[in-house]
């Protein structure tokens, strides 16, 4: 006869082992999710990323863009996933001080190549005003182009002081001018073609700080990356002709093996 001391016990065993694979289940369904997140998202902020990635430029000094704060990837959950929240930011947005307007250039001098990327300030006007703001800092010159991704979506990510995805201005800005992409399909993504220039976030609404990506081939996305400049024929080879080179170690998403680095980033009114 089973007394009710081992009763007890039995269904503490028993309440325990369902537990157990509910919790099993549970990291399985997240795993799943988290490679297709991974798998689709991947960009950047981040951040980062995040797209989109971010971190830090406090105040008016070059030494402060290198300063830990909260990230945003960039590209989704990969771009993303080494870099902490960056909801709340350290330093406000920078105040409106280009002509909202008019267009704009951003040139970058790599040494792999220029490119010249033309800005629409009437449709992302605090896109545009950061990044005027941030390359008059010279918060971009001798960064470097952290990631490039060869399969599932194709973009080269940059704007990371720190270089590893976890940097940014110690700001955020706000998403602007999604509605341009167009409705998304049944997949809940659009398609950002080569030659465009869009922000990385950490996949939350107005996470935006300095990571942005450069698009190589038709890449398919949640239409929730701001879309915020475009680059002619002869920049977008010196895009791909990086991509050709691939990834270092011969995976499809992590740091170029040609290495990019952002020499000089300036901003002009057309």
């Amino acid at each position: 006869m089973v007394s009710s001391d081992q009763r007890r016990r039995q269904l503490a065993r028993e309440k325990y082992a369902r537990q157990q694979q509910r919790r099993e289940e549970d990291q399985r369904k997240a795993k799943r999710r988290t490679t297709v997140v991974a798998a689709v998202l991947a960009v950047v902020v981040a951040a980062g990323g995040a797209v989109y990635a971010s971190v830090a430029l406090t105040g008016d000094d070059a030494k402060d863009r290198n300063k830990d704060v909260t990230a945003a990837d960039t590209v989704g959950d990969t771009p993303t996933s080494a870099a902490p929240s960056q909801s709340e930011s350290a330093s406000p947005e920078p105040k409106m001080a280009i002509d909202a307007k008019a267009a704009y250039t951003m040139e970058l001098a790599t040494d792999q190549g220029t490119v010249a990327i033309t800005m629409d300030a009437a449709k992302t006007p605090h896109t545009v005003n950061s990044f005027k703001h941030l390359a008059d800092k010279k918060y971009f010159d001798g960064t470097k182009c952290h990631r490039l991704t060869t399969e599932g979506i194709y973009v080269l990510q940059c704007g990371d002081p720190k270089g590893d995805g976890t940097g940014g201005p110690g700001y955020n800005i706000p998403d602007e001018d999604l509605a341009a992409l167009g409705a998304p399909g049944k997949d809940g993504t659009v398609t950002y073609r080569p030659g465009t220039v869009a922000m990385a976030n950490t996949g939350q609404p107005g996470s935006g700080g300095s990571q942005f990506f450069l698009v190589y081939k038709d890449t398919r996305l949640p239409p929730t990356y701001t879309r915020f400049g475009t680059f002619d024929a002869k920049s977008l080879k010196v895009v791909q002709d990086v991509a050709k080179a691939g990834v270092e170690g011969g995976a499809s998403d992590g740091a170029p093996k040609t290495p990019v680095t952002i020499e000089k980033a300036t901003v002009t009114k057309k």
